[in-house]
């Protein structure tokens, strides 16, 4: 005997696949159980009782009639005696003999159908079963089915379901009932009038339980948000791999036609047989020898029954096989391939729920033949808007205001800053930080700004870098009025947000990405004329020219820097029109000369051509002009020598040849008597001027990376010298002079030829050891005093 507890497995799946099983499934299931009852009542009584009971005939057939009466072999006497024993008939045969002959008439004479009908029943409702439940099972289907119905529950479960419903649709449960009670209480508190002080207290009371609870209500667990957002990811991945292949639809439509034409071919052979049912039969067995009779009458017991049962069973498999059809009909004069959500979309107001395809869209079809209620439910899940809320639910959680409070920075404009980097998303906590000053985010998607942003009234700088970002109306009107700075890093121009024109109070604006090289055809710098206050204006991009944009703002534009990340520049007569401008920087923009518009820049202060391809600078005396130019930049050229009218720039104060070619300096150079930055480091040069100690303002001089063999005396003279850079040269002796130089800071040695150090070292009292920058063996070479002296704090 096989025992029941094997078919546990069976009946354990059923509540969990139901969900898939529409109503006609579970109709035919039903028609199943009936025609399955039908089956095993036949069987059962075709193994309790007799199935046959046969008795000899003394006649001979109809045909055989008008032969002489046939007697038993062992029975010969007169005709007088045999018609004399008709009254009584006797066969004269035991029970052994009579059940010989039940056997060998039920094997011989009865018709197959009338023998086999239950076990036909039986054996065709267990195909029906096996066929309907068939998709359930095969491995190519169950897989995706069982993950399916698992995630399904999940979603169906999860408190963030219920919650992502209603408050994306505007229906905040938490809301309602604080609206219902805040009503309740307004009309409890009209209708006492002035009551008493007792009275009043409980009525103040109220409220603030009721926002407590609303507080401790509106707080999803953590616990719950972590396995929402798994929930996402599944949903994710199982609708990238499902809707790949359509097996689910293709397994249940072979199933479904199958039990069609099986359904044809049962009627067509029932039909015509089911007459073959009868009580009596006439059986004829060659068995003389054994029993004295060749002809038998016979009746079969469970004729009558069996054939009502036949008709029932008939009936039961034609509702089977019309129920079929129709789903036959639903299957095929139906697009199951395809699932739309829009009437979710209608209902919940959830707008970006896509639509599914394939097996996807053949379960969404299913479930809604169970209950439309799942489906709405599961697209929670598929909803972009429900994952974003979800995401920063839990980045609420993970961010708190004390965990932002504490990477609070102070940044070079002296701002109290939070940098942010690399999040799924803003965290709404940020808005609780009332003493920010300035918002740094970096490479975050999908940021919002609520109007809570209006929290922060001391805020003045935004940094968004690769960010996509978008504003509530109200944070729109806030940031137009109190932005000072914004600084926007984008790798498509579509990422620049179309606000930034609309911010009349920017002081500051720093735009990096790539832009149209034709500055004609750049539709994202539109126009900047509405900012009346902007007084620096920073492009790295790739334009060919000055965009019209900056003329319109060139009357009050003060800093303007432009990172062009070599592409050349040309056409910029516009320079002309800036007549205000302090600050200028044109890097890396391929120039070979230095722009002549540059010379109308009365008010230029500083300059900086740095990454260019200059290699000669006679334009140099025409700075002359520009009296007020204190900082100039020539560094990373191919400038190979200083013309000798740069004396006439006797305004300049820092002054950069870095990074050139340049292998002899000029002694006019030191006529610029003003210099207190002077960085000549990565050339060829070999030797320095003694002219070099008239520059009595001189604080920092370098000369790094060069070919220098000696040093002047007259450069110890430079007594305002603290940084002093004479690294990786070809000196061999530091003059003791170095003690001239009582305010050095730091002091540069290291990757020359020096065998030892001079003792007046020690004479420089606030250079510290971690500020010389020499090799360990030949700082060793300085006194025992000096360097204690040195190392000393």
């Amino acid at each position: 005997m096989i025992p029941v507890m094997e078919f546990r497995q069976f009946s354990e799946q059923q509540p969990a696949f139901r969900v898939l099983k529409p109503w006609w499934d579970v109709f035919t299931e039903y028609l199943s159980v009936i025609m399955l009852m039908i089956g095993v009542f036949g069987c059962t009584l075709q193994v309790m009782q007799d199935k046959i009971i046969c008795l000899p005939q003394r006649q001979l057939p109809p045909d055989n009639s008008s032969q002489v009466e046939m007697k038993p072999l062992f029975n010969l006497q007169s005709n007088t005696s045999a018609v004399k024993e008709m009254s009584g008939l006797k066969t004269y045969l035991d029970i052994q003999q009579y059940s010989f002959i039940n056997q060998m008439c039920y094997e011989k004479a009865l018709h197959w159908y009338a023998k086999y009908f239950p076990y036909l029943v039986l054996i065709h409702t267990l195909v029906f079963m096996v066929c309907s439940n068939f998709w359930f099972k095969f491995p190519g289907s169950s897989s995706k089915i069982e993950h399916f119905i698992s995630m399904l529950s999940k979603c169906f479960d999860s408190p963030w379901t219920t919650r992502a419903l209603s408050e994306v649709s505007g229906e905040n449960p938490e809301e309602k009932d604080d609206k219902k009670s805040r009503t309740s209480l307004s009309n409890v508190a009209v209708s006492a009038g002035e009551g008493s002080l007792v009275k009043t207290q409980s009525l103040r009371s109220i409220p603030e339980k009721i926002v407590v609870e609303k507080t401790s209500a509106s707080v999803l667990d953590k616990k719950e948000g972590e396995q929402a957002k798994a929930l996402f990811e599944k949903v994710k991945k199982f609708r990238l791999h499902v809707e790949e292949g359509d097996i689910l639809y293709i397994m249940y439509v072979r199933q479904t036609v199958f039990k069609v034409l099986k359904f044809l071919v049962i009627i067509a052979y029932n039909s015509s047989l089911v007459n073959k049912v009868r009580n009596r039969v006439h059986c004829e067995v060659d068995i003389q020898n054994m029993t004295g009779y060749k002809y038998f009458m016979c009746n079969h017991t469970m004729a009558h029954l069996f054939s009502k049962l036949s008709y029932c069973y008939l009936c039961l498999v034609a509702v089977y096989g019309l129920t079929n059809l129709y789903t036959s009909y639903w299957l095929f004069y139906r697009s199951l391939k395809e699932y739309s959500f829009e009437y979710v979309r209608q209902e919940t107001g959830i707008s970006d729920i896509p639509d599914v395809k394939n097996d996807f869209a053949f379960m969404l079809h299913m479930i809604d033949q169970y209950d439309p209620l799942y489906s709405k439910r599961f697209a929670v899940f598929l909803s972009e808007v429900s994952e974003n809320k979800l995401k920063q639910l839990n980045l609420n959680h993970e961010w708190t205001a004390d965990k932002l409070r504490q990477r609070l920075q102070t940044n070079t404009n002296n701002r109290l800053e939070l940098q942010l980097f690399m999040l799924p998303g803003l965290p709404d906590t940020v808005f609780e930080l009332t003493e920010l000053q300035s918002l740094k985010l970096e490479i975050i998607n999908n940021v919002t700004i609520p109007a809570s942003i209006s929290q922060l009234e001391d805020l003045q700088e935004l940094s968004l870098y690769q960010c996509s970002l978008k504003l509530h109306t109200t944070a729109t009107s806030f940031l137009k009025e109190n932005l000072k700075v914004l600084r926007v890093k984008f790798d498509d121009n579509r990422e620049l947000p179309n606000w930034l024109y609309s911010l009349r109070n920017l002081e500051e604006l720093h735009l990096t990405g790539s832009l149209s090289p034709d500055a004609s055809r750049n539709i994202v710098l539109e126009s900047l004329r509405e900012m009346k206050c902007l007084k620096t204006l920073s492009l790295k991009s790739n334009l060919t020219k000055i965009p019209q944009s900056i003329v319109d703002v060139s009357s009050h534009l003060q800093r303007l820097y432009l990172h062009n990340d070599g592409t050349k520049l040309v056409m910029l007569n516009n320079l002309k029109k800036m007549t205000n401008l302090i600050e200028l920087e044109l890097v890396h923009c391929d120039l070979e000369r230095i722009p002549h518009a540059i010379f109308s820049l009365t008010s230029l202060q500083e300059l900086d051509l740095k990454e260019n391809n200059l290699r000669s600078i006679e334009e140099i005396i025409s700075f002359q002009h520009l009296r007020k130019l204190t900082c100039l930049r020539l560094w990373y050229n191919s400038i190979m020598y200083i013309p000798e009218h740069i004396k006439k720039l006797s305004s300049l104060e820092r002054l950069y040849f870095s990074n050139n070619k340049i292998e002899i300096l000029p002694s006019h150079l030191f006529l610029c008597n003003k210099l207190r930055y002077l960085d000549l480091s990565n050339n060829d040069i070999r030797f320095i001027p003694p002219e070099i100690g008239v520059l009595q303002s001189l604080q920092y001089f370098s000369v790094t990376c060069n070919k220098i063999e000696i040093l002047p005396d007259e450069l110890f003279f430079c007594k305002k010298l603290k940084t002093l850079k004479l690294g990786k040269n070809s000196l061999s002796i530091l003059s003791p002079k170095i003690s001239y130089l009582s305010l050095l800071t730091y002091l540069e040695l290291k990757g020359n030829h020096f065998e030892l150090l001079p003792q007046e070292l020690g004479c420089c009292r606030a250079l510290k050891r971690c500020s010389l920058i020499v090799e360990e063996t030949l700082f060793e070479t300085l006194p025992s005093d000096v360097r204690d002296q040195m190392k000393a704090e």
